[in-house]
């Protein structure tokens, strides 16, 4: 990531109010006190694009047939990345907890796979989704992502990318000082329960 990058996704990050303080329930399950709204940033279409670009010029030289994103954060950037590279995007959703391809998406064998994610703090979620290109034979080139605040390397090979990265604190449950303050909690993700 350069700097003029880094500088330049901080800046929209805080022109459109995506950062929260608080007390957050991650879609990982985990607790934080901070929490990136990245459809906050994402429905203003210029910087959708912009940020689509930043992400892709990352990807130009790995030859990528197929964008794939986890629903729902991945989306709208994931779409924006495939817009930018010229090739076809496709979503995966959760169908009884488990990622999956629906809408007639399909995955060819061979097919050189980029994983775009708006936020990534544990990595599951482009892990499964991963998981499922490489079951339909496609190649795995990198993955992608607005923001990294994972506090340890998700293990994410070949390569991952990020726009912004922003470490902040999370926390098991039972171990979480915000709850010991007695500070309510908010579950602002896309992913019900967790």
């Amino acid at each position: 990531m350069t700097k003029a990058t880094a500088n330049r996704a901080a800046e929209i990050v805080q022109e459109t109010g995506a950062l929260f303080t608080g007390h957050f329930r991650l879609t990982s399950g985990r607790h934080s006190g901070e929490y990136f709204q990245c459809a906050r940033v994402l429905e203003h279409p210029r910087h959708a694009e912009e940020l689509g670009r930043l992400l892709a010029d990352r990807f130009r030289d790995d030859r990528v047939d197929v964008v794939v994103a986890p629903a729902l954060g991945g989306v709208v950037i994931g779409y924006e990345v495939a817009r930018s590279l010229g090739v076809r995007f496709l979503f995966a959703e959760r169908q009884e907890g488990q990622m999956t391809l629906r809408r007639g998406f399909a995955l060819e064998p061979d097919e050189r796979v980029l994983i775009i994610e708006d936020v990534v703090t544990t990595g599951g979620s482009v892990k499964e989704v991963a998981a499922l290109a490489r079951e339909a034979g496609g190649e795995v080139v990198g993955f992608g992502f607005i923001v990294d605040r994972s506090m340890s390397d998700p293990g994410l090979e070949p390569r991952a990318e990020s726009l912004l990265r922003r470490v902040a604190e999370s926390y098991e449950p039972e171990s979480c000082p915000l709850c010991e303050q007695g500070l309510p909690i908010v579950k602002p993700g896309s992913r019900p329960g967790a």
